[in-house]
């Protein structure tokens, strides 16, 4: 008989027995942790867990039972159990238990409960994976999530690592006086970022909508309603490609702040990251990919200096300059007459600053690149905007908002032409026009931040149920 048909027979035998093996509520239960810190003799509990390992010794039973947190030891005499005795044989590592006894320490010293009351919560009918030692495959790992949780720690403190940093994101805007809001997910217009939209379709309008590329649209028209200090954590979705750092569904922070520029986000966001490292962390130097990342100071670079540095090509340069000095530095650029946003595109990957150990801001960027960033007034071929990348990541983007409705339908309409025939958003010109104070605007990679400060090398394992290939393709995730 197989593992999962022995299981099942012991579920039979659970029920001739009169009892359900799929529990209700278990009254007053005490968490694992607060039973070893509050360790006291002979004094009687009540917790419940999951059993992950079973050591029969003839009328006695040995059993580790585990809640989200730690693990305690079981002790079962079936002769001090009466009408539970008989479900003592047909329990498996995997079930759910509520149990009621006394604590004691073994001749080992290992803290314990002698149990003299249990009831089955939830029979579990498939063995857990690797007799409780961790899942090894990583599709499986994906794709069944629930068994990598069940049985790594490790994969579980990950998560309390992801769901601590958006804990303190929150407490850190709100000391500083920002109020949480919350925008569209489903837009009629995809807009507020450069990206390939997500479609459904709405019946009762016969309406086709967008899941949102960003909020950033919708948290500006609040900047226009009188809130000045705003943030929303939240999803947001792009049709686009699928790597160790990008999902198409993904969690970002955007933060706006009336009466501040670019310069003030630097701070905020600076502040923000040194607050989670030192509180998910407890340092600013932590391990990332073999090496060390050092949050106590932040590095600045210029974009379009490192365009003139590698390149010599300045923003005010003719297109076929740009064309000529790229291929004479043997970047291969497609086409005869491709546009500058593309050709900045396909050098900024080879000018990123990946291998600092400091967190750094890359400023200068082209105005062509920044379409609702406001331009520095010395040159208005540069945009007032900076990234950030720690660890080779892109963490965050940010700028000065451009608020003049003029400028910003000219942008619109020059991302049109470049870009294909996206709608232009009239109703956001619309409330620029009614005035939107000067602001600055900050978006942080919510799921890239947690992948720096778990020390993970892949955005699937920061992501509780990452998109992959149907399982019935058989190829890998």
């Amino acid at each position: 008989m197989s593992e999962p048909e022995e299981r099942r027979r012991k579920l039979e035998e659970i029920k001739k027995l009169g009892i359900d093996p799929y529990g209700h509520r278990w009254q007053d239960k005490e968490d694992v942790v607060s039973l070893l810190e509050n360790f006291d003799e002979a004094r009687v509990v009540r917790s419940a867990g999951r059993i992950t390992a079973l050591r029969s010794h003839g009328k006695t039973l040995f059993a580790d039972m585990c809640d989200a947190r730690a693990k305690i030891q079981l002790y079962f005499k079936k002769a001090e159990l009466g009408e539970k005795a008989p479900l003592v044989d047909l329990l498996d590592m995997g079930d759910f238990l509520g149990v009621q006894g006394r604590l004691f320490k073994t001749r080992m010293g290992e803290k314990s409960i002698h149990v003299d009351s249990f009831s089955i919560l939830s029979k579990s009918l498939h063995p857990l994976p690797e007799k409780w030692h961790g899942l090894k495959d990583p599709e499986t790992r994906l794709r069944q999530r629930y068994l990598d949780l069940a049985s790594s720690e490790e994969s579980r403190r990950v998560f309390e690592i992801r769901s601590e940093i958006l804990r303190q994101t929150r407490g850190y805007l709100n000391s500083l006086g920002f109020q949480e809001v919350e925008t569209p997910i489903v837009q009629p217009l995809a807009g507020g970022a450069a990206g390939e939209p997500l479609v459904t379709h709405l019946d009762v309008y016969d309406l086709d909508l967008y899941l949102r590329i960003a909020p950033e649209l919708y948290l500006k028209r609040l900047l226009v309603g009188g809130m000045e200090k705003i943030y929303e954590i939240g999803k947001s979705f792009r049709n686009e490609g699928i790597s160790t750092r990008h999902n198409p569904e993904f969690t970002m922070l955007e933060a706006y702040q009336a009466y501040a520029d670019y310069t003030d986000m630097m701070g905020l966001v600076k502040g923000l990251i040194q607050h989670c490292a030192k509180e998910v962390r407890g340092a600013l130097e932590i391990e990332y990919g073999g090496r060390t990342l050092d949050f106590s100071s932040f590095e600045t670079v210029s974009f379009a200096e490192l365009m003139q540095e590698h390149f010599d090509i300045t923003p005010s340069d003719p297109l076929d300059t740009w064309v000529k000095r790229l291929r004479k530095k043997g970047v291969e650029v497609p086409g005869e007459t491709p546009s500058r946003t593309a050709l900045i595109n396909l050098v900024a990957e080879l000018i990123e600053p990946k291998a600092r150990s400091s967190p750094t801001f890359v400023v200068d960027f082209f105005t062509e690149l920044s379409p609702l960033a406001r331009s520095k007034k010395e040159n208005p071929h540069v945009a007032e905007r900076f990234e950030l990348y720690i660890g080779g990541l892109e963490v965050a983007n940010a700028y000065t908002e451009q608020n003049d409705p003029e400028i910003q339908r000219e942008r619109f309409l020059e991302q049109k032409r470049l870009a294909g025939a996206r709608q232009i958003d009239e109703d956001y010109i619309l409330a620029l026009e009614y005035g939107m104070p000067p602001a600055g605007g900050l978006g942080v990679g919510m799921d890239r931040l947690a992948m720096l400060l778990s020390n993970s090398s892949t955005i699937r394992d920061v992501i509780l149920f990452p998109q992959l290939r149907p399982a019935t393709t058989g190829a890998k995730p």
